[in-house]
């Protein structure tokens, strides 16, 4: 067999069949709890810090939540985090970016999710519940069911994730048979049928080529198609652009979008592109040293970013008045293991005062503003992107049912509240 690395992925239209499909077994992390200081201030709440946060959204159930995610690397010069209480979760049909420099700690985020971390990393805390269950609680069996049957990972270089001494077609149908859908003749078919529908051409022909026959656009789509085979509820797209050119990301962002209106699919989006992400999400993660430091609806981020890090990654957008100074974020992510005691953003933050180099700020849930409210009959979620959806200014949901909520609005810093981590607060008005 090959060792080749894929997922899963099944239909409801454009031919493709049952689910079937599968990551290969990349071995198990290990799974530790871990506790969190106890903080007080007299203005904030200070609720466990093991609870879940609290979801205004929708009582749509959550296909994916994650609650506390922490991950480390046990160094020789000790424990480095690289995943920081991480919360966030993803509905049916929803797409999530998770936005930010490289070294932020997006890639292991998914690899923690699927418990593909290998050591010296491991999962120090936190829960990942998918479709009601946890899986930091499942055996290495139980996961390998889960990983391209249920959960399916597009990795960011598809010649590094393709093994180039087998064929694209017998990568799919290795795929096919682990996970019990398809063997022989009907596994070969199958194969065709997921290359035709991420539109590879020729698929026939395609299906008996070896990876480095493939141009790089072509690569990621067979690549796509290995994470259809199985039918999974989430995709999760690490950076599935970032080595093409321009013309071809586009074409891999349609058939993402295509495939995703035409199967339900949930997306977890990893980028850096903040065009990537005005194209795609319906919410925004942004992430920085290992922490999600807001997060937000796509368009109120856009209009109205609140963390000094989300506002330096948009003003560093070329594109702004002519003959103007492109804006930077000076300095650089610091790296894991080398932390500063308070807010990992201070060193670079044009805002910073006292509280920031002393302890992590908590969780503010922010305020509404007049810009963060959609006009009446618009939605957070583009037309444009082939959506075509509307918001019910009665009910505040889109006509899938997600909540169009300013509420939804978070950030960790103190502009806002005198929140310490792990504290949630409220944003104090001034």
């Amino acid at each position: 067999m090959s060792d080749s690395q894929g997922s899963g992925i099944g239909d409801q239209g454009s031919g493709i069949r049952d689910p079937g499909s599968g990551i290969r077994d990349q071995g198990s992390d290990g799974v530790h709890g871990g506790s969190a200081k106890e903080n007080s201030a007299s203005s904030v709440s200070s609720p466990d810090p093991r609870s879940p946060i609290p979801d205004p959204r929708s009582p749509i159930p959550d296909l994916l939540s994650v609650q506390h995610l922490t991950t480390v690397f046990d160094l020789a010069s000790g424990v480095a985090p690289a995943v920081i209480d991480v919360s966030f979760h993803v509905a049916a049909g929803e797409t999530l970016c998770l936005v930010g420099e490289s070294g932020s700690g997006k890639s292991v985020t998914a690899l923690s999710i699927l418990r593909l971390v290998q050591k010296p990393g491991r999962i120090a805390g936190g829960t990942i519940v998918f479709k009601g269950r946890d899986l930091l609680t499942l055996d290495e069996r139980e996961m390998q069911k889960i990983r391209g049957a249920g959960i399916a990972l597009v990795f960011q270089e598809p010649m590094t994730a393709l093994n180039p001494v087998f064929t694209i077609g017998s990568q799919i149908e290795e795929t096919l048979m682990v996970h019990g859908i398809a063997r022989g003749r009907a596994a070969r078919d199958r194969a065709v049928e997921l290359l035709e529908a991420v539109s590879i051409p020729e698929p026939q022909k395609r299906v008996r080529d070896y990876p480095h026959q493939l141009s790089g656009g072509l690569r990621q789509r067979a690549l796509i198609a290995l994470a259809l085979a199985c039918g999974p509820s989430l995709v999760i797209a690490d950076e599935p652009t970032t080595a093409l050119d321009v013309t071809i990301q586009a074409q891999i962002l349609d058939l993402l979008r295509d495939l995703q209106k035409r199967l339900g699919l949930a997306l977890l989006l990893i980028t850096h592109d903040l065009g990537v992400v005005a194209e795609m999400a319906d919410r925004v993660a942004v992430m920085y040293a290992g922490r999600i430091v807001e997060e937000a609806p796509v368009r109120a981020l856009f209009r109205d970013p609140r963390h000094p890090y989300t506002r330096g990654l948009l003003g560093s957008i070329p594109g702004g008045a002519r003959g103007s100074k492109l804006k930077a974020i000076h300095g650089t992510v610091p790296p894991i293991g080398h932390l500063p005691p308070g807010c990992a953003f201070a060193p670079r933050c044009p805002q910073r005062f006292e509280p920031c180099d002393i302890v992590p700020p908590g969780v503010t849930a922010l305020l509404p503003r007049d810009s963060d409210l959609p006009p009446k009959g618009d939605s957070y979620r583009d037309e444009a992107k082939g959506g075509g959806l509307a918001a019910d200014p009665a009910s505040n949901q889109d006509s899938c049912g997600f909540r169009l909520q300013a509420e939804e609005h978070t950030a960790r810093c103190y502009l806002y509240s005198p929140a310490i981590d792990p504290q949630i607060a409220t944003e104090v008005t001034r």
